[in-house]
Protein backbone atom coordinates (compact mmCIF):
# COMPACT_ATOMS: atom_id res chain seq x y z
CA UNK A 1 0.00 0.00 0.00
CA UNK A 2 3.43 2.62 0.52
CA UNK A 3 4.76 1.38 -2.36
CA UNK A 4 1.13 1.84 -4.81
CA UNK A 5 1.16 5.55 -2.46
CA UNK A 6 4.64 6.70 -3.59
CA UNK A 7 3.73 5.64 -7.37
CA UNK A 8 0.40 7.35 -7.27
CA UNK A 9 2.20 10.97 -5.65
CA UNK A 10 5.66 10.29 -8.36
CA UNK A 11 3.16 10.00 -11.13
CA UNK A 12 0.71 12.71 -10.03
CA UNK A 13 3.75 15.34 -9.47
CA UNK A 14 4.95 13.83 -13.34
CA UNK A 15 2.18 14.52 -14.99
CA UNK A 16 1.65 18.30 -13.52
CA UNK A 17 5.34 18.99 -14.64
CA UNK A 18 4.72 17.43 -18.35
CA UNK A 19 1.18 19.67 -18.29
CA UNK A 20 3.29 22.87 -16.87
CA UNK A 21 5.83 22.89 -19.42
CA UNK A 22 3.74 21.85 -22.65
CA UNK A 23 1.60 24.34 -21.98
CA UNK A 24 3.97 26.95 -22.46
CA UNK A 25 4.20 28.41 -25.61
CA UNK A 26 6.82 30.49 -27.18
CA UNK A 27 4.52 33.26 -28.67
CA UNK A 28 6.20 36.43 -28.78
CA UNK A 29 3.41 38.23 -30.03
CA UNK A 30 1.59 37.42 -26.80
CA UNK A 31 4.35 38.93 -24.92
CA UNK A 32 4.97 41.84 -26.75
CA UNK A 33 0.64 42.79 -26.69
CA UNK A 34 1.25 41.80 -22.49
CA UNK A 35 4.13 44.51 -22.33
CA UNK A 36 2.08 47.07 -24.43
CA UNK A 37 -0.98 46.56 -22.04
CA UNK A 38 1.09 47.25 -19.10
CA UNK A 39 2.87 50.24 -20.93
CA UNK A 40 5.94 48.44 -20.90
CA UNK A 41 8.75 48.54 -23.49
CA UNK A 42 10.18 46.01 -25.11
CA UNK A 43 13.75 46.56 -24.84
CA UNK A 44 15.91 48.60 -22.86
CA UNK A 45 19.85 49.86 -23.63
CA UNK A 46 21.78 51.70 -21.46
CA UNK A 47 25.19 54.03 -22.11
CA UNK A 48 24.56 54.39 -25.77
CA UNK A 49 26.82 55.42 -28.42
CA UNK A 50 25.04 55.45 -32.01
CA UNK A 51 26.79 56.48 -34.90
CA UNK A 52 24.83 57.23 -38.37
CA UNK A 53 26.40 56.86 -41.80
CA UNK A 54 25.45 57.59 -44.86
CA UNK A 55 27.29 56.42 -47.87
CA UNK A 56 30.00 55.39 -45.47
CA UNK A 57 30.43 58.99 -44.09
CA UNK A 58 29.36 59.43 -40.66
CA UNK A 59 26.59 61.94 -40.82
CA UNK A 60 25.77 61.98 -36.39
CA UNK A 61 26.26 60.28 -32.91
CA UNK A 62 23.71 59.75 -30.32
CA UNK A 63 24.93 59.31 -26.69
CA UNK A 64 22.90 58.72 -24.09
CA UNK A 65 22.31 56.31 -20.89
CA UNK A 66 19.86 55.12 -21.07
CA UNK A 67 16.88 54.25 -24.28
CA UNK A 68 13.30 52.45 -23.58
CA UNK A 69 11.89 50.67 -26.75
CA UNK A 70 8.25 51.14 -26.97
CA UNK A 71 8.11 49.71 -30.76
CA UNK A 72 5.26 46.91 -29.71
CA UNK A 73 3.06 50.45 -29.64
CA UNK A 74 1.11 49.96 -33.23
CA UNK A 75 -0.31 52.92 -33.50
CA UNK A 76 2.62 55.16 -32.42
CA UNK A 77 5.65 53.29 -31.80
CA UNK A 78 8.68 55.66 -30.32
CA UNK A 79 11.31 54.89 -28.15
CA UNK A 80 12.23 57.43 -24.89
CA UNK A 81 14.91 58.68 -23.30
CA UNK A 82 14.81 59.60 -20.06
CA UNK A 83 17.77 60.34 -18.83
CA UNK A 84 18.87 63.21 -21.21
CA UNK A 85 20.40 62.95 -24.78
CA UNK A 86 23.15 63.92 -26.91
CA UNK A 87 23.06 64.13 -30.33
CA UNK A 88 25.91 65.48 -32.97
CA UNK A 89 25.28 66.49 -36.45
CA UNK A 90 28.47 66.47 -39.00
CA UNK A 91 28.05 68.82 -42.14
CA UNK A 92 31.47 70.20 -42.91
CA UNK A 93 34.25 67.10 -43.30
CA UNK A 94 33.93 65.59 -40.14
CA UNK A 95 33.73 68.79 -37.99
CA UNK A 96 31.01 69.20 -35.35
CA UNK A 97 28.75 70.80 -37.29
CA UNK A 98 25.54 70.86 -34.53
CA UNK A 99 24.78 69.42 -31.19
CA UNK A 100 21.46 69.13 -29.35
CA UNK A 101 21.61 68.21 -25.55
CA UNK A 102 18.04 67.83 -23.42
CA UNK A 103 17.50 66.28 -20.00
CA UNK A 104 14.68 63.78 -21.89
CA UNK A 105 13.54 62.96 -25.50
CA UNK A 106 10.92 60.95 -27.06
CA UNK A 107 11.04 60.07 -30.40
CA UNK A 108 8.23 58.77 -32.81
CA UNK A 109 9.65 56.16 -35.37
CA UNK A 110 6.17 56.36 -37.64
CA UNK A 111 6.59 60.07 -37.91
CA UNK A 112 9.98 61.19 -37.23
CA UNK A 113 9.23 64.19 -34.93
CA UNK A 114 11.10 63.89 -31.76
CA UNK A 115 10.32 66.06 -28.78
CA UNK A 116 13.15 67.46 -26.64
CA UNK A 117 12.69 68.97 -23.22
CA UNK A 118 14.44 70.14 -20.20
CA UNK A 119 17.37 72.26 -20.77
CA UNK A 120 17.74 72.27 -23.99
CA UNK A 121 20.63 73.60 -25.91
CA UNK A 122 21.10 73.40 -29.49
CA UNK A 123 24.72 74.93 -30.67
CA UNK A 124 26.06 75.29 -34.58
CA UNK A 125 29.60 75.07 -33.96
CA UNK A 126 30.27 76.57 -37.42
CA UNK A 127 28.69 80.02 -37.37
CA UNK A 128 28.94 79.95 -33.07
CA UNK A 129 24.67 80.29 -32.61
CA UNK A 130 23.54 78.73 -29.36
CA UNK A 131 19.55 78.27 -28.81
CA UNK A 132 18.65 77.32 -25.24
CA UNK A 133 14.82 76.80 -24.26
CA UNK A 134 13.13 74.26 -22.17
CA UNK A 135 10.93 72.25 -25.12
CA UNK A 136 11.63 71.96 -28.71
CA UNK A 137 10.15 69.60 -31.50
CA UNK A 138 12.24 68.17 -34.01
CA UNK A 139 10.98 67.13 -37.58
CA UNK A 140 13.81 65.27 -38.79
CA UNK A 141 12.53 64.30 -42.29
CA UNK A 142 12.02 68.36 -43.34
CA UNK A 143 15.12 69.32 -40.59
CA UNK A 144 13.28 71.57 -38.49
CA UNK A 145 12.92 73.12 -35.22
CA UNK A 146 9.71 74.23 -33.49
CA UNK A 147 9.57 75.55 -29.58
CA UNK A 148 6.14 77.72 -27.94
CA UNK A 149 8.47 77.95 -25.18
CA UNK A 150 10.58 80.87 -24.10
CA UNK A 151 13.74 80.84 -25.57
CA UNK A 152 17.46 82.96 -25.63
CA UNK A 153 18.94 82.57 -29.44
CA UNK A 154 22.73 84.03 -28.97
CA UNK A 155 24.38 84.64 -32.34
CA UNK A 156 27.83 86.50 -32.66
CA UNK A 157 26.59 89.61 -32.48
CA UNK A 158 22.94 89.16 -31.35
CA UNK A 159 21.07 87.88 -28.56
CA UNK A 160 17.33 87.52 -29.00
CA UNK A 161 14.68 86.54 -26.54
CA UNK A 162 11.30 85.58 -26.64
CA UNK A 163 8.33 83.02 -27.00
CA UNK A 164 7.90 81.00 -29.79
CA UNK A 165 10.37 79.62 -32.26
CA UNK A 166 10.73 78.65 -35.61
CA UNK A 167 14.29 77.42 -37.61
CA UNK A 168 16.28 74.89 -39.86
CA UNK A 169 18.08 72.48 -37.50
CA UNK A 170 21.38 74.44 -38.29
CA UNK A 171 19.88 77.52 -36.63
CA UNK A 172 20.02 79.05 -39.98
CA UNK A 173 16.70 80.96 -41.50
CA UNK A 174 14.96 80.98 -38.27
CA UNK A 175 11.22 82.58 -37.14
CA UNK A 176 11.30 84.43 -33.75
CA UNK A 177 8.15 85.16 -32.33
CA UNK A 178 7.08 87.87 -29.14
CA UNK A 179 10.91 88.96 -29.36
CA UNK A 180 13.29 91.15 -27.54
CA UNK A 181 16.98 91.97 -27.59
CA UNK A 182 19.68 93.48 -28.97
CA UNK A 183 20.19 92.98 -32.50
CA UNK A 184 23.03 94.23 -34.95
CA UNK A 185 22.35 95.11 -38.23
CA UNK A 186 23.56 96.38 -41.37
CA UNK A 187 22.11 98.31 -44.51
CA UNK A 188 22.44 97.25 -48.08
Amino acid sequence: MKNILKIFLKSTTVCFIAVVLFSCSNNTQKARDFLADKNLPVGTAKDIYHIYKDSGRITSKLITNKMLDFSNREAHPYSEFPNGIKIINFENKGADSVTIIGDYAITYSKTSISEIRGNVVVKNHTDKSKLVTEQLFWDEKTKYFVSEKPFTLTKENDTIFGIGFESKDDLSKHLAKKTTGKLETTEN
